[in-house]
Parts: C-alpha cells; structure tokens; sequence
C-alpha cells in the first residue's frame, strides 16, 4: 500500500490572531472530512510553524511526499512567486507538489452563498438583492480578471446585480459598488467577501459595507471549502497515483 502525500496547507499569515485561528478550524474540518490524511498547517509570514519549519520536520520524520496547497483563491504573485520560492528550499530528501490555488470553483460560490443565507438572506431574495463580490484585491491583472468573471458568471444564477469591489490594488471599492447597486435599483444591497480570513483588508470591506442591508461572513471552515482543499489535493497526486498503477 502506498502512503498517502501529506497535505501542507500555506497560508499567509497575518499580525490578526483571527486569521491563524480561521485557518486552523478550516484545517481541522479538512481532517474531519479525510480521517486518513494527514494535514499540516504552515506560514509564510507572522505566524509559527513557518513554512520551511514545517518542511524540515516532515524530512526529518522520514516523510517523503508532500502536496503543498496554496491558501489563496485567485494566482497571484504568492501562488506565483513567494510560494514557489520557499518550496524550492525544501530538505533534499522532500518530493513536494504544489497543488492549485482554491479558486475559481463553483464550491466557493455555493460558500458565498452560505455566508449570504446566514446572514439573513434567502434564495427568494434572489431576484431583488445585488451583491458585492468583495474581494482583497491584487496588482496581478489575472487575479482581477478572475474575480470580474467569476462576479458575471454568479449574477447569472439569478441575482439583481453582481458587481466586484477590491479591497486594494484595484477598484471599485466595496462602498463604490454599493452605492451602484443601488442607483441601478436592487431592492437591498448584500456584500460577500471573498476571502478566506479576517484580518486588515476584510476589515476594510466591512467597513466598505456599512451602506449595504447585508454583510455575509468571511469564508472560514464552510465545509464546501474544506471540500475544494480536497479537491485540489486530489488532483495534485493524481500523476503520481497512475504512475504507481494504483
């Protein structure tokens, strides 16, 4: 029998210890959803175990394949760059993957969505509502893009309006968007962030959001994301499950 890749979630970390503790119930949910996998947590920055530390002690151990996942939901220049970076440091000994960032999926769509009933919402709210997709933001252009059409895609499903704010980098800002979805006539105006953990910038979206009727939750442990996290891991192993003929 084959061991299993153990599954590395990066995060970024952040000086906000919600982020770390949102990050932590989501892996735990990931657990609980695979019993048999083993799932380790690391950083990039801010918060312990790093990275690199968690890598070394995954060597040491005798471990030999990793699938590191990166924690983000667009390809920005983390999943680009940083990540790639660090990787390559890795102990001799470490066959390492990286997976796919988590977004776009029609998961973290259904989370949003979540997010939005617990809120307050339902789906016969729907037709009347519009809803910021409120993002962190990036300077990648492709990031920016993905959001815009991930926004077109779910205005489809039946909403008023679906409009992308950012939260940096980039505009509209989540107060902008708010302000247009009510000149075009939504009867109530919702914010969903799309992002994963508070901290700063879904600060800022909050209180981008003080205009609307509705302000949805971030992301967090919804388990559609703890299923995504599965989903890339999976596909990650996937070449190296049919080279083993298993």
């Amino acid at each position: 029998m084959h061991t299993k890749p153990v599954l590395l979630v990066v995060a970024h970390g952040s000086r906000d210890p919600r982020h770390a503790a949102t990050v932590h119930a989501l892996v735990r949910r990931v657990r609980s959803m695979r019993p048999g996998l083993r799932v380790e947590t690391g950083f990039l920055d801010f918060n312990v175990p790093s990275v690199r530390g968690v890598l070394e002690s995954l060597a040491a151990e005798g471990v030999r394949d990793v699938v590191a996942l990166p924690l983000l939901l667009t390809r920005a220049f983390h999943a680009k760059a940083d990540i790639p970076a660090v990787l390559r440091e890795a102990p001799a000994g470490l066959r390492i993957r990286q997976a796919e960032v988590l977004g776009p999926s029609p998961l973290l769509v259904s989370a949003l969505e979540r997010r939005l009933y617990e809120a307050g919402l339902t789906p016969a709210d729907k037709s009347s509502t519009g809803v910021v997709l409120a993002s962190a933001g990036s300077s990648d252009p492709e990031a920016s893009a993905v959001i815009a059409d991930i926004a077109r895609e779910w205005w489809h499903t039946g909403w008023c309006a679906v409009r992308p704010a950012f939260a940096s980098a980039s505009l509209p800002r989540t107060e902008d968007a708010v302000r247009e979805l009510r000149a075009l006539g939504c009867e109530r105006v919702a914010v969903a962030p799309y992002v994963l953990a508070p901290g700063f910038l879904p600060d800022r979206i909050a209180r981008g959001a003080a205009g609307a009727d509705v302000l949805a939750d971030v992301l967090g442990p919804a388990p559609e994301v703890a299923r995504v996290l599965l989903e890339r891991y999976d596909a990650a192993r996937r070449p190296v499950l049919a080279a083993l003929g298993a």
